[in-house]
């Protein structure tokens, strides 16, 4: 069966070690044949997106730098001159096929605020639009070690978001997730489906092991967790042999990880996409059932805070058993909210004053995660009677 049939837009996330040789030269051959399964793609009438990796390590290359460790400097300067590259290579290779390709440049902070996040999603809808394949990459020649995503992995989840993608696809140099990392233990087994990202599927993750890679499977499952709660299945397939995409609509092993049963509405499916949590504020079982009933998050549930936030934060929020059950924006810093956690709002109000909030988390600016990990875009707070 093709697992990407149901699909219509889809995400597909490229790493280095793909792309780039361990000498830091392009494999030309097999991207030449990725874009012919691109092509055939769009053929059928599909939106793709490409999240491209490969910039560093081609810049490397062409600067002559070390294949080993970088500064951060010496990798802003190598991202600068692998993009061109990069973006040439891209052009080309789908050129051949009559497509047109639009370079994006990306930064933490470009999804994070919700105007250069509605304006990034613009761009890249109106490509789609005209018929154009977007290559999207996290922005390394400006983006610092404090600012970074880290890995494209999470970035390809963040996009596949915010263009309400229906799949994201990682191509990887693993045909899926097992029960353990197999290169340290042969018993391993596949798993085909993954119905929801639990803590168990979680600890089934392993490390980074490519000679290029900055992720692992640890941030396939985390980019796993942004992109399904908030709408778009993922797959986790093998690309490191020619026409890695014809090879998946033929059926090859992989993993597929359901989405949420439901789509979040659009400033939900941001929020919930939010890949920087600054804190954690853990309720009592009352505001979980307040909660469930699509109330506010009030202080009165609160029993425990983490980290430091300020209002308009994206905080997680769990349940009395320490697991994640909403996430939303901060309606009060933490400070504040250390300060009234517990206690009634008129008891709020006398701490704060009359001009602050009384919600933690207003239910607007919430989203519910449901048994199965799903996100629930009722409006989800908790005052006792």
């Amino acid at each position: 069966m093709n697992p990407l049939a149901p699909y219509r837009r889809v995400t597909i996330k490229i790493g280095s070690a793909l792309l780039v040789d361990k000498a830091g030269g392009l494999r030309a051959d097999w991207l030449a044949s990725l874009a012919e399964d691109i092509a055939a793609l769009k053929a059928e009438g599909r939106d793709v997106v490409i999240v491209s990796s490969g910039a560093i390590a081609l810049g490397r290359g062409l600067l002559g730098l070390s294949a080993l460790a970088l500064t951060l400097e010496q990798s802003q300067a190598a991202a600068s001159a692998g993009q061109i590259a990069l973006s040439q290579a891209w052009s080309e290779a789908l050129g051949r096929h009559g497509i047109v390709t639009g370079q994006i440049l990306i930064t933490p902070n470009i999804t994070e605020e919700r105007r250069y996040y509605l304006n990034a999603r613009t761009t890249i809808l109106t490509l789609l639009g005209l018929g154009a394949v977007p290559i999207i990459n996290e922005n390394d020649s400006v983006a610092t070690a404090e600012i970074r995503y880290g890995d494209n992995d999470r970035l390809s989840a963040r996009v596949a978001t915010m263009i309400e993608a229906d799949c994201l696809v990682l191509l990887s140099d693993i045909d899926g997730l097992y029960t353990a990392p197999p290169a340290r233990d042969p018993a391993a087994t596949h798993i085909p489906v993954v119905e929801a990202i639990t803590p168990a599927i979680e600890a089934m993750a392993g490390g980074a092991a490519s000679h290029l890679s900055r992720g692992g499977m640890t941030t396939k499952i985390e980019a796993g967790k942004t992109a399904t709660l908030a709408g778009p299945a993922m797959i986790i397939a093998r690309g490191t042999e020619p026409h890695p995409l014809r090879a998946l609509t033929e059926g090859c092993r992989h993993t597929l990880f359901h989405a949420a049963r439901s789509r979040a509405q659009a400033r939900k499916r941001w929020i919930m996409g939010t890949l920087a949590v600054a804190g954690t504020v853990q309720v009592d079982a009352g505001a979980v059932r307040a909660l469930r009933q699509g109330r506010s998050l009030l202080p009165i549930g609160v029993t425990g805070i983490a980290g430091q936030f300020e209002r308009g934060d994206t905080i997680a929020v769990t349940g009395p058993d320490g697991r994640e059950i909403a996430r939303g924006l901060a309606g009060l810093d933490s400070e504040d909210a250390r300060l009234v956690m517990g206690k009634r709002s008129d008891t709020v109000v006398a701490l704060l004053g009359v001009d602050s909030r009384s919600e933690l988390v207003h239910r607007d600016n919430l989203v519910l995660i449901g048994a199965r990990g799903e996100s629930n875009d009722r409006e989800t707070s908790h005052e006792p009677g």
